[in-house]
């Protein structure tokens, strides 16, 4: 039995560009203004806590008003166990903050600066 080799599948390269660097100028504007990666790594980082789907029911209904724990639990559909490990992320990410009232546990979104990351109109692709 021959073994032949065969060629490796064509990579469709006309989406990219033939010269490496045809605006310095422009480059160097844009990494100038980029964020520094300090602050790139704490804004991923609050995005990953967004990619979980419960996290993001929390965040979406503390988006329409201040809720405790066991009604988050609820609407989230997991234990207050879970919500509480929850919301501790949250908390300790600066998203969320709570009041306490006697033996209860009332959060809210800690700042507006979430809410437009909540907004239905960014996931319509």
């Amino acid at each position: 039995m021959t073994l032949t080799a065969s060629a490796p599948p064509a990579v469709d390269t006309s989406g990219e560009c033939e010269v490496r660097l045809m605006h310095p100028d422009a480059v160097a504007r844009v990494q100038a203004a980029l964020p520094s990666p300090e602050a790139v790594e704490a804004a991923t980082e609050r995005l990953k806590l967004l990619a979980d789907p419960t996290r993001y029911r929390v965040l979406s209904a503390l988006a329409r008003e201040e809720l405790c724990v066991c009604d988050l639990a609820a609407i989230a559909g997991v234990n207050e166990s879970s919500m509480s490990h929850q919301l501790r992320l949250l908390r300790a990410h600066g998203l969320v903050a709570f009041r306490k009232e006697g033996r209860m546990a009332y959060y809210r979104l800690a700042s507006d600066t979430v809410r437009p990351l909540l907004s239905p109109s960014l996931l319509k692709g």
